[in-house]
């Protein structure tokens, strides 16, 4: 300290300050480091709680560091107060005003591009999240595909199954009954009955599933010895009105006629049907599998049920559409009276009103989480400029390389565009 002159502010006279004069000063110095390294240390503490909500994930590395910083700092602040307290003191006046400014320049660039970082990861996560969602909906679709062909395929598997299971159940038991009862006339006529046996069973199957599938449709057995198709399905609506009817002729030979056809045509003619079907083991050459053949269609004993269901359905909607045409005029007089009319208002008053309702919560949902995030925004910005302004204060006495005390390194991924 030899040389150090002190200027009088009155008098202007200069002279050299003495031992107790530089204690006491010193000891002033020492007393508002104190104070104020009691003051940032609380700032310090303030700050960390804040830290500790938006930064988790450092919260460890930042809170090990701060602490060894902190402990350095006291050490090389008290040594470069001993050394240079007086005769820096107007040097570090002046470079805390220049770090203050250089340190808000590099705030605003930093605050920038952590805003930028943030908008940008938030939209990589909603992608992601809509992907994984995209995804997930199409992993569940195929699941179900899958999931209804096997079932499908494992029902008809079954169902072909149970019909043949269940026709030769049926031919046991009407084979067992009618050797009972004409035990004598079977043997004479053993291969004309075997044949004679397998058409009346499957004429009865025939029969049992029609009534099974459709209960409240009208199933009519052809006596025997009678000109006609073995079975009519008479076809009604649910308010039990007929629609159509529909003519079976039930066949269980290995070889298909033509006549058949012919014969089936003209039943249908005289019974007044609107659908005829031959129920086959064996197609004709030009066929292998269910089809129309000359305004008839022609199907295994298998395909019986779904055919009729098809034909069935397809009689019902030509009724329908039959009965659509009937006072025409006075159902769009109805119809006008009822979209006029107060009903239709009310409903549709209310429709208006549940979707203006759902608007204004998804509005109302949307307005508070902006605010929350414009919120939690400017705490962040709050954040680092107080850390900013600690930063150029801790420089601007102990040195700019003596600590680093930068949230974010200057090559941190986090401030790379």
């Amino acid at each position: 300290m030899s040389g150090f002159q002190i200027t009088c502010p009155n008098c202007h006279h200069q002279f050299e300050p003495g031992d107790s004069m530089r204690d006491e000063i010193e000891k002033e110095l020492r007393g508002k480091m104190v104070d104020w390294q009691k003051k940032k240390d609380e700032e310090f503490r303030q700050k960390e709680i804040g830290f500790a909500q938006m930064l988790k994930q450092k919260e460890a590395e930042a809170a090990s560091l701060l602490e060894a910083e902190k402990k350095r700092l006291q050490q090389e602040m008290q040594e470069s107060i001993r050394k240079s307290i007086m005769s820096d003191f107007e040097n570090q006046l002046t470079l805390l005003k220049q770090n203050a400014l250089d340190s808000e320049e590099k705030l605003k660039e930093s605050r920038k591009k952590e805003l930028e970082y943030l908008q940008k990861e938030q939209a990589l996560k909603i992608k992601e999240e809509e992907l994984q969602l995209t995804l997930q909906r199409q992993l569940v679709a195929e699941r179900e595909k899958i999931k209804e062909l096997v079932q499908k395929e494992e029902s008809e598997r079954l169902s072909i199954k149970e019909q043949e299971y269940q026709l030769r159940m049926k031919e046991l038991e009407k084979q067992l009954d009618d050797q009972k009862k004409l035990a004598d006339e079977m043997r004479r006529k053993s291969e004309q009955g075997s044949m004679q046996l397998q058409g009346e069973v499957q004429e009865l199957m025939l029969e049992e599933i029609l009534q099974a599938t459709f209960p409240f449709d009208k199933i009519e057995e052809v006596g025997k010895g009678v000109r006609g198709a073995d079975c009519i399905q008479t076809v009604r609506n649910q308010f039990g009105n007929e629609a159509g009817r529909m003519i079976y002729e039930s066949k269980r030979t290995k070889d298909f006629s033509n006549e058949w056809i012919e014969k089936l045509k003209a039943d249908m003619r005289t019974t007044g049907a609107d659908v005829a079907i031959i129920v086959t083991q064996a197609f004709p050459k030009d066929m292998d599998r269910f089809g129309e053949k000359n305004g008839v269609y022609i199907c295994t004993f298998a395909e019986v049920r779904s055919v009729a269901l098809l034909l069935r359905n397809a009689l019902l909607k030509i009724a329908e559409a039959k009965k659509s045409q009937d006072n025409k005029g006075d159902k769009m007089h109805m119809l006008y009276d009822y979209l006029t009319g107060s009903e239709f208002s009310e409903n549709w008053k209310a429709i208006r009103e549940g979707f203006l309702s759902m608007k204004m919560s998804i509005q109302r949902e949307r307005d508070a989480m902006e605010k929350l995030w414009k919120a939690r925004e400017k705490q962040l910005e709050k954040v680092l400029l107080n850390a900013a302004h600690i930063k150029g204060s801790v420089e601007g006495i102990a040195g700019a390389d003596a600590i680093n005390l930068n949230l974010l390194e200057d090559n941190d991924p986090l401030l790379l565009d």
